[in-house]
């Protein structure tokens, strides 16, 4: 899919407070520092990549001020369309990330995540392309090692091959998976569940939404 580029979207997540520019920084100033330098509490540390314009993860800042969240996107022309709605957020626990999800065990220590959220990602549907989906093998590996020992993945998604392969992946690399559904919202909203931006049209669509949930 072709991203519109936004006008100014590099200055102004530059000048946000509560976004962190990746580029010319080095990881080890974050790193196991996040809740020492920039959160400065000891909560624990949930994040979600690919956040897209944030409206998952800000609804659950909101309603978890115990939580410390961090919205991981590659992309300054989402990234930016998040910025306008944290302004609106009464909260602290909330930082972005503008970053490639394939340097994510640079900027986090060994344990130092306890959940990693997974949204809608890009299904990238050739099977060339198969190491670059945030389910498999490789970005499995990543996850492992900013995991904490209890820690866990929740992943969300429509499409309905990319979580067939994502099921497989799981359990080929060793992970358990918790839970899976293949119509999460069968019986109405599914309870205690935020929906994101897409989410919500492909439930409105009557598309079924698939999700799981595993561990190491």
């Amino acid at each position: 899919m072709r991203l519109r580029n936004v006008k100014g979207s590099q200055e102004k997540i530059l000048e946000n407070p509560y976004t962190i520019q990746t580029d010319g920084t080095n990881g080890e100033d974050y790193k196991g520092l996040w809740n020492k330098n920039i959160f400065k509490n000891d909560n624990p540390i949930h994040i979600e990549i690919g956040m897209g314009k944030g409206q998952f993860i800000m609804g659950l800042a909101a309603e978890n001020p115990d939580i410390n969240y961090i919205g991981i996107e590659k992309y300054s022309s989402v990234l930016v369309r998040a910025l306008d709605k944290r302004e609106s957020l009464e909260t602290d626990n909330l930082m972005f990330l503008r970053m490639d999800a394939e340097d994510i065990a640079e900027y986090f220590a060994p344990g130092e995540v306890s959940r990693i959220y997974l949204n809608f990602s890009d299904p990238w549907p050739k099977d060339r392309h198969a190491k670059r989906r945030l389910t498999s093998s490789q970005f499995l590996a990543r996850y492992d090692k900013i995991l904490a020992k209890d820690g866990h993945i929740q992943f969300k998604t429509d499409n309905r091959p990319l979580f067939d392969f994502s099921l497989e992946e799981i359990k080929d690399t060793g992970w358990t998976i918790d839970m899976y559904d293949f119509n999460l919202h069968k019986n109405g909203p599914a309870k205690d569940n935020i929906m994101t931006e897409y989410e919500e049209k492909f439930f409105n669509q009557g598309k079924p939404i698939c999700k799981l949930i595993c561990h190491r």
